[in-house]
């Protein structure tokens, strides 16, 4: 029988492969706290209200996952997002490595690690991987994904 937490995550990536937003946001904690190289530090609702807003906008997406380990206090688990970037029409395959906190049986803590230039190569093409190591570009990435964020909250 696999840990509770292991479950959690599982169920979490489960609903990832459906696009289920809500059994996603269901996961986490009122006070969760999530980062990723693009959405650096988001909190509570603005969490979830993500997850909502990338499956809402999700195109040719595919989604796989492995190596869930996770005990009483912490997990962690590989994934990899393919999908099609909808500003540009590029495919994107993202490696993700993500580490979870666990608190009275939800997340509290998301924090997911990838190589924001291989992101910025595969999505902007010729501009990402001339450009995307750069801090102004990666940046400018966040901002853009910040005011995209802003724009789908206001909207609900």
């Amino acid at each position: 029988m696999s840990h509770a937490n292991a479950e959690l995550i599982q169920r979490f990536y489960s609903a990832f492969q459906k696009l289920d937003a809500e059994t996603m946001a269901g996961c986490y904690a009122e006070d969760v706290r999530f980062s990723d190289p693009v959405f650096v530090d988001l909190r509570g609702a603005e969490a979830g209200d993500m997850w909502r807003m990338l499956c809402s906008r999700a195109e040719d997406f595919s989604l796989t996952f492995d190596s869930v380990q996770a005990d009483d206090h912490a997990g962690s688990a590989r994934w990899v997002a393919t999908y099609r970037f909808s500003a540009t029409g590029r495919q994107v395959i993202n490696h993700i490595q993500a580490r979870f906190v666990f608190r009275d049986g939800l997340i509290v803590e998301h924090r997911d690690h990838f190589d924001l230039w291989r992101w910025a190569r595969q999505a902007l093409g010729g501009k990402g991987l001339l450009l995307g190591w750069a801090p102004p570009v990666q940046t400018a990435i966040r901002r853009q994904a910040a005011r995209a964020l802003a724009q789908f909250r206001a909207s609900r």
